[in-house]
């Protein structure tokens, strides 16, 4: 759960010194490790980054204001990006400068104290002070680990607490089982078999696209920073970037906001929900290019030209970003599982929700232009996404059926 912090002007210095030296900290350490394999060819963990710590302090005294834990916990993130970038899950480790290092991490209470109840209260800070925080969570416990966080000229306190199990899971669970489509058009198609909604999607992006680009207009005509020739951003430019990112935030809460209203609904009256798996990341990829073949030239002097489509494939690709098919599909996954419930994704490739008769079962193609099912089989018509909501639910109910 996250906090808004409100700290005065000593202690926003006191904040901006501590990230600073953190992310120094981080820069060091990823440094080193870099150094140490390719001089040495000695490879370094993270324990011995750690036991290093007390004389890299005498050298550096400055570190000596900082907690030993929450240095800890920065060493443990050079080592997690490590650890990614050598499984080949990430991108090889950078050196970060103060605008792309967010903040820090107490690991233990001895670094920070919280006194609330939940519900705004005051956040101390080992070596920075007492801060007035804003916020009320869902669910209250025994603070655990505290991340101090800079974002958008604002300074926020993610907290975990831990919270007995009881206390998350209802007396009475729900007993409702729908099916969920989602779409562009329809963001939810949703169905217990015999009742049947839709949500339209709310669009945000596309309500506040021609703001955002007049302000990104204005934007291109300032003079924008460029780091090879060393010309540094006007101030004109900055408050033109400002305002291009408070419209692009205000979308982004927009759509956080609706997605948690559509989840809670759901799982308030629903305690098994099946939805389609979906590989979001590759539904939005850009047009492939292709190479133009011309009769009787070199292949070396054919070109390279955009796919087909392109623009149709990125309006697609907008509007599915606009929806937000990952965040909305996690929200209600976490909800569901939060209360005891079970989620369910349908194998979309194995099941082919969109292409199958819920009643018979007969599989006929349909292209994207065809939003009414017409089984030519069993005469049995209904909307397009209702239908492959209600295939994706009895598909859901079948399996639970044979794993019981």
């Amino acid at each position: 759960m996250t906090f808004r912090l409100y700290p005065n002007e000593k202690t926003q210095y006191a904040l901006r010194y501590h990230r600073k030296l953190q992310k120094d900290l981080y820069n060091a350490a990823v440094n080193n490790r870099f150094n140490q394999y390719q001089i040495y060819n000695h490879q370094v963990d993270y324990f011995e980054q750690q036991n290093c710590l007390p004389a890299f302090k005498e050298v550096w005294i400055e570190y000596k204001e900082l907690p030993s834990h929450a240095l800890q916990a920065t060493l443990k993130r050079v080592d997690y990006a490590f650890e990614r970038w050598l499984k080949g899950l990430a991108k090889r480790p950078r050196f970060k400068s103060i605008r792309y290092y967010s903040g820090w991490t107490y690991p233990d209470c001895a670094g920070f104290k919280v006194e609330s109840d939940g519900k705004n209260g005051y956040l101390n800070l080992s070596k920075i002070g007492r801060i007035q925080m804003r916020g009320q969570a869902k669910y209250w416990g025994t603070p655990t680990t505290c991340t101090i966080v800079y974002r958008h000229g604002k300074w926020y306190a993610s907290i975990t607490v831990n919270i007995l199990d009881q206390i998350l899971k209802p007396e009475i669970l729900p007993i409702g089982a729908v099916g969920i489509d989602l779409g562009c058009l329809t963001a939810l198609s949703i169905t217990d078999g015999e009742n049947h909604q839709q949500v339209v999607a709310p669009k945000f992006f596309r309500n506040a696209e021609h703001l955002i680009n007049i302000a990104s207009q204005e934007k291109r005509r300032k003079r924008q920073p460029n780091r090879k020739k060393k010309i540094f951003a006007s101030r004109r430019w900055k408050k033109a970037q400002s305002k291009v990112s408070k419209l692009k935030r205000k979308v982004a809460n927009q759509r956080q906001n609706w997605v948690h209203q559509v989840a809670t609904q759901i799982t308030s009256s629903n305690s098994m929900v099946a939805t389609e798996n979906l590989e979001v990341k590759n539904m939005t990829r850009k047009a492939k290019k292709r190479r133009s073949v011309v009769l009787g030239v070199s292949p070396m002097n054919n070109s390279l030209k955009k796919g087909k489509r392109k623009k149709q494939k990125a309006g697609l690709n907008k509007s599915i970003l606009d929806v937000g098919f990952g965040i909305l599909r996690s929200a209600i996954k976490y909800k569901v599982e939060q209360i005891g419930g079970v989620f369910i994704e349908v194998p979309t490739r194995t099941v082919k929700p969109s292409q199958t008769c819920p009643k018979c079962g007969h599989q006929h193609k349909k292209t994207l232009d065809i939003r009414v099912h017409q089984c030519a089989v069993c005469d049995y018509q209904q909307d397009r996404d209702i239908a492959a909501a209600e295939v994706m639910l009895y598909w859901a109910l079948g399996s639970a059926i044979r794993s019981v």
